[in-house]
C-alpha cells in the first residue's frame, strides 16, 4: 500500500495529521475524523466552549454520525443538552420531521430527521448548532430547515474546522479551516 499525502494541522493545542481524499477528479479534501481521538474532542469542546460562552442558546444539535463525539463533549463542558438529527428513520421515531441534503463526502442525498421525541425538547428553543467540519454548508441548511419546521430558532454554528471558501464561513465559531486540495 502507498503511502497516503496527509495535510498537517494544529487543532486546540495538538497536531494531527489528516488524511488527504479524492472526492472528484481534481479534487481532494483533508478528512478531519475524530471518531475514537477522544484527546482532540476534550481539547476542541473545552476550546469551542470558550469561544461561545457568551452566547446565549438552549440546546446544542447537530447531525449523526462524526460529529456526536463533540456535540456530546461540548454538552458536558456547557451544561447543556444535544440532539442528535439522525440519518435513517426508524419506527420508533414516530412522527419525526425530515430534511435532504446533498453530503460532499459521499455525492448523495442525505436525509436528515428529527426523532418526535425532540421535537418537544427543540420547539421554541434557541439552537446551537454544532458539526465537526462545515464544508459546503447543506447540512447546515437541512438542519435549519428542520428547526424552523420544528418551530426552534438557529443563534450560531460551531465547528472544530470549516473548509473551502473561507468567507463563506465568517459567522461560524471554528477552530481551524481547510482549503481544498486542487490537482
Amino acid at each position: 500500500m502507498t503511502p497516503r499525502d496527509t495535510y498537517t494541522v494544529e487543532i486546540a493545542g495538538l497536531k494531527r495529521h489528516l488524511p488527504l481524499f479524492q472526492i472528484k477528479p481534481g479534487l481532494r479534501i483533508a478528512i478531519l475524523n475524530i471518531l475514537g481521538d477522544t484527546e482532540l474532542v476534550q481539547a476542541c469542546a473545552r476550546e469551542l466552549a470558550q469561544r461561545i460562552k457568551d452566547l446565549q442558546f438552549d440546546l446544542l444539535l447537530t447531525a449523526e454520525a462524526k460529529s456526536i463525539p463533540l456535540a456530546h463533549a461540548l454538552s458536558v463542558e456547557v451544561q447543556k443538552p444535544y440532539v442528535v438529527l439522525r440519518k435513517t428513520y426508524k419506527p420508533y421515531m414516530g412522527a419525526a420531521l425530515i430534511a435532504e441534503t446533498l453530503s460532499i463526502t459521499t455525492g448523495q442525498p442525505q436525509r436528515l430527521i428529527l426523532d418526535e421525541k425532540d421535537h418537544e425538547l427543540v420547539k421554541g428553543k434557541k439552537v446551537l448548532v454544532v458539526d465537526d467540519v462545515i464544508s459546503t454548508g447543506s447540512t447546515l441548511q437541512g438542519m435549519r430547515m428542520i428547526m424552523e419546521k420544528a418551530g426552534a430558532e438557529v443563534v450560531g454554528e460551531a465547528a472544530i474546522m470549516t473548509e473551502g471558501e473561507r468567507a463563506k464561513w465568517e459567522g461560524v465559531v471554528a477552530l481551524g479551516h481547510l482549503p481544498l486540495f486542487t490537482d
